[in-house]
């Protein structure tokens, strides 16, 4: 890998551990504090509704501005994202730090940092190795992010020895997030400098504007079905239905990160041998007919072990769906092109988790899986009739 392509997996990584023990800790927090499920979802749609505005605005200033201040800009937010959370306790005040602010509570990457890393990472390496290093980053993503969570359940049981609440793991946790932010922005400090007149050229929408609007509205589908299961509400349904405890939450969510680092490992493998479409749909599908099926597990141990398949299968998808955005529009236009199909998808990830919070409040029943697996389904039908004849530069020399 390139010195750049490691900057931003190390980068990459980091902010993965933080967002993997806040999307765990977000509930069990939000609970201790007296919330109800239907404000914890408020909270989770507002700030992803702030993750898809900031990331709208880096969209429209991203052919102007260099990606590395960007980035610096945004981990100065992280930071005071995680003092903020760490100091106040009021419904509305966390509202309004969730909107502006930088928590992910997904336990995917939802972030402003997304697209400016994307269209730096396009540019790290050749054509023929894009889809592959898009998987090292996505493993990396979610190997650090399960550990994230588990480190939350360590955190839990170092607080029961030395008798500190669960209020004030959240204070000491909010406050590492904040630090990360520091760290990953002297990683940024290192990216190599690049003349002026040998950096890529960026340029806003042009000869791709019909592709990408197309894939950012079927992306959009796909996130609204998601923002059912953001990792948050699924540890609350998780607490809820089963009784599970965070330790055992945490250890789980572990678990299941593991399973979807290791099989990105073989999305770029797959995507070689029957492209980066059906490799997309056809390990997506399985993935949330398990996700579908928990809903109507007889018991936990079940429930688990759906899950757990689903974590194995459902994220394959992830570098591929990069790797093909990044493929399909001009070197020029990756920069906004990585904004335009991921503002969609936040702001549609926004719209469902307060739904899921109200349906978990009138009903005991899964609604907001099989709703969720239902529609993500559909995406994946869809984009297969859509794009399957639309296939990328290194597909095209190989057929």
């Amino acid at each position: 890998m390139t010195r750049t392509a490691r900057i931003l997996i190390a980068a990459r990584g980091l902010r993965a551990f933080a967002d993997g023990f806040v999307a765990l800790l977000l509930p069990v927090y939000l609970t201790a504090l007296g919330f109800t499920p239907f404000q914890v979802g408020a909270l989770t749609t507002a700030t992803l509704l702030g993750s898809a505005a900031l990331t709208l605005g880096i969209g429209l200033v991203a052919h102007r501005i260099a990606p590395r201040r960007l980035l610096f800009a945004a981990c100065g937010l992280m930071l005071a994202t995680g003092l903020a959370f760490a100091q106040v306790r009021a419904f509305w005040p966390l509202m309004i730090v969730g909107f502006i602010g930088t928590l992910n509570p997904s336990g995917g990457d939802v972030s402003p940092f997304l697209p400016l890393e994307q269209s730096l990472l396009a540019h790290a390496g050749p054509d023929d190795q894009r889809t592959r290093l898009f998987a090292r980053y996505s493993l990396t993503g979610s190997l650090l992010g399960a550990a994230g969570a588990l480190g939350l359940g360590l955190a839990a049981k170092l607080a029961g020895v030395i008798g500190a609440t669960q209020l004030d793991v959240a204070w000491a946790l909010f406050m590492l997030y904040g630090l990360i932010g520091v760290t990953v922005f002297f990683l940024y400090r290192q990216l190599p400098s690049v003349p002026p007149s040998d950096e890529p050229v960026r340029q806003p929408l042009g000869p791709s504007r019909n592709r990408v609007l197309m894939l950012a509205g079927l992306f959009s589908l796909d996130s609204f079905g998601g923002g059912f299961l953001v990792q948050s509400l699924l540890a609350l349904w998780l607490f809820r239905t089963w009784g599970l405890s965070l330790g055992a939450a945490s250890a789980f969510f572990f678990w299941s990160g593991v399973l979807t680092a290791f099989s990105q490992l073989a999305s770029g493998r797959l995507a070689q041998r029957i492209g980066l479409i059906n490799t997309m749909v056809f390990t997506h599908i399985p993935a949330q007919l398990c996700l579908i099926a928990v809903a109507f597990a007889p018991s936990l141990p079940v429930a688990i072990a759906l899950l757990l398949v689903r974590a194995s299968l459902s994220a394959m998808d992830v570098p591929a769906r990069t790797s093909y955005v990044m493929a399909i529009v001009t070197p020029p236009e990756r920069a906004a092109a990585a904004s335009v199909t991921n503002v969609p998808r936040s702001l549609a990830s926004a719209l469902s988790p307060s739904l899921a919070g109200a349906l978990l409040t009138l009903s005991p029943f899964a609604w907001p899986l099989v709703i969720g697996g239902g529609l993500k389904i559909t995406y994946d039908l869809l984009l297969l009739v859509m794009f399957r004849t639309v296939k990328p530069p290194e597909e095209q020399r190989t057929s």
